[in-house]
């Protein structure tokens, strides 16, 4: 009798030229820097950069950004960066000569402090779209070149909300100082005006801030796939309360860590003093300065992990193409962990620990992507390679090649 496992059961392969079998592809996310070999990068850029006062900085970027972008492999395959830190060092400078200029104007004619920020307000946008346009025009996956597409027009849109604010202020403040005979009814009446501004900021930021994002992820294109943001004002309301229920609570919790260690202290000191008037006075002067310390403190280490990790999560999980879907699931529980032994461990080595700590939350942050893909890759990469004009590409808004983040 013929024995049932002699031969394995037939398994079908999938036929290569029938789109249904490149369908619903995810492409997972790795990094594999260490912080031993980022650690020699940081330190050589740290001392040239020191030796060279600030001008060797675009070179470190530079090299920092092809480290970090040759280690992050999507899908199995890493991403190439490709720019010339020349151009980087054009940009610098271009930033260098901006920011002296506005530190000579402030400090010997403060009355024209406005004319940089306003220079500075009608450049930014075109500074910002050069730098995206930059930043993923040298990067590179399995030799195709990423790319953004997002206009000027709408880079503008985008942007001049969050300078208005900050040039009314620049036009007042200087009318202020120099008005010495400013009566006290038109001095509130300017504070309560500065006042309004603030507030309405405030209020208008997170809606800012998701038109700024909107331009920004929905410029982002690789291939034939055009990314767009499909994320709501109101999700990022949502997050905004969140944001500031966790710094009350951080709050709250600062005052009852500081008055607990007052009540320590004072415990202690009414000991050795014989419950003496000094306890009290000490504490009554102690009470405030442990409160902002334990709030200082927590602040970062908390609501910096916490905002980071929804930040990217709410970003990338409304990020999609027609055929590509971006996954985030990064948690607060693993940032806030990293996050806490890497400022330990830097305050013990006074510092040197910097480069793994980059790594270290580096790969907590990319390694919580993936992107699923709805296609054929392979034939994405065939003809946006027969487009391709090579190694240097379309240098489109590399003039002013500055990094300023994506």
């Amino acid at each position: 009798m013929e024995s049932q496992g002699e031969f394995a059961p037939t398994q079908t392969l999938p036929d290569e030229s029938d789109p249904k079998s490149h369908r619903n592809r995810t492409l997972d996310v790795r990094f594999t820097g260490s912080g031993s070999e980022y650690f020699r990068i940081w330190i050589v850029n740290l001392l040239l950069t020191l030796v060279t006062l600030t001008l060797y900085w675009p070179f470190a970027r530079a090299r920092r950004m092809a480290y970090f972008q040759n280690n992050t492999l999507v899908g199995g395959d890493p991403l190439g960066f490709h720019a010339d830190p020349w151009k980087m060092f054009r940009g610098y400078m271009v930033m260098l000569v901006l920011g002296i200029g506005y530190w000579a104007i402030t400090n010997f004619v403060p009355s024209l402090s406005w004319v940089p920020f306003l220079v500075l307000m009608v450049l930014w946008p075109a500074l910002w779209r050069a730098s995206l346009q930059f930043r993923l025009r040298n990067t590179s996956w399995r030799g195709v070149r990423f790319a953004f597409e997002g206009d000027l027009k709408s880079a503008y849109l985008a942007m001049l909300p969050f300078f208005l604010p900050g040039l009314a202020f620049v036009l007042a403040i200087p009318a202020l100082e120099a008005d010495e005979k400013m009566v006290g009814g038109s001095a509130q009446v300017a504070a309560a005006a500065m006042g309004l501004v603030t507030l309405v900021f405030m209020v208008l930021a997170p809606w800012f801030w998701v038109r700024m994002k909107r331009y920004q992820h929905g410029g982002y294109s690789f291939a034939q796939e055009r990314t767009e943001l499909q994320l709501g004002a109101g999700q990022m309301y949502l997050l905004f309360f969140k944001l500031l229920g966790v710094i009350l609570l951080v709050l709250l919790a600062a005052v009852a860590l500081a008055l607990a260690i007052v009540a320590l202290t004072v415990g202690v000191a009414a000991v050795t003093d014989g419950f003496g008037r000094g306890a009290g006075r000490s504490a009554m002067v102690f009470i405030p300065i442990a409160i902002f310390a334990c709030f200082y403190i927590a602040m970062p280490l908390i609501l910096g992990p916490y905002a980071a990790s929804r930040t990217q999560n709410l970003l990338w999980d409304n990020t999609r193409s027609e055929q590509l879907t971006f996954q985030s699931q990064l948690r607060f529980r693993s940032l806030f962990r990293v996050t806490l032994v890497n400022w330990l461990l830097i305050v013990i080595t006074l510092g040197l620990y910097w480069p793994f700590a980059k790594v270290r939350t580096a790969r907590v942050k990319l390694e919580a992507m993936a992107v699923d893909v709805d296609g054929d890759v392979d034939q994405w990469l065939v003809k946006a390679q027969q487009r391709d004009k090579g190694v240097l590409g379309d240098a489109a808004g590399d003039f002013f090649g500055m990094d300023m983040g994506l």
